[in-house]
């Protein structure tokens, strides 16, 4: 388990340093009346993976690591079978995104891990569904001014377009 996880970090780590590679090819600071720059979220993000990854190797490389793990096994038939599950899920997000638009592949994801994965009640689902969407429009459209994919939406966005551009 324990060269499992050594890999899983240096793994994390080069796709981190990758991301940041082609981040660094926008600009990655603050643009003056328009924003951070483009490569600035993919940049940080980036930076945060290399990071956690790095925070991994070290918490692996320690001698208490090998004696905690000693015997276990890295992933069992239940994590397996919820891995492909939510793989599958994000697939699906990504494929129907052109088509719905974030604003319904979005909730429609939520929803799924929330009330199929999660068994969660309504009441934590319902303010999730609603409120997820609502806050990425406001946050990356009105406020950093970053189009998102509407799809078969497009049309009932041009009135909130008209209010706030």
């Amino acid at each position: 388990m324990r060269k499992a996880e050594i890999a899983a970090a240096c793994g994390l780590m080069a796709l981190a340093a990758f991301f940041m590679s082609y981040a660094v090819a926008l600009p990655i600071g603050w643009q003056p009346g328009r924003g951070p720059g483009g490569g600035a979220f993919p940049f940080w993000l980036s930076v945060g993976m290399l990071i956690t990854g790095a925070v991994i190797l070290v918490q692996q490389a320690m001698p208490a690591a090998a004696a905690r793990h000693k015997g276990r096994v890295y992933i069992d038939r239940q994590a397996v079978a919820q891995l492909v599950v939510v793989s599958a899920s994000l697939l699906a997000a990504v494929a129907l995104t052109p088509w719905l638009g974030v604003y319904i592949t979005l909730p429609l994801f939520v929803l799924f891990h929330l009330r199929v994965v999660g068994r969660q009640r309504w009441t934590v689902i319902a303010p999730m569904v609603i409120g997820t969407p609502i806050v990425v429009f406001f946050f990356f459209e009105v406020t950093l001014k970053i189009l998102m994919p509407k799809g078969v939406t497009e049309p009932l966005f041009l009135p909130l377009y008209a209010a706030f551009f």
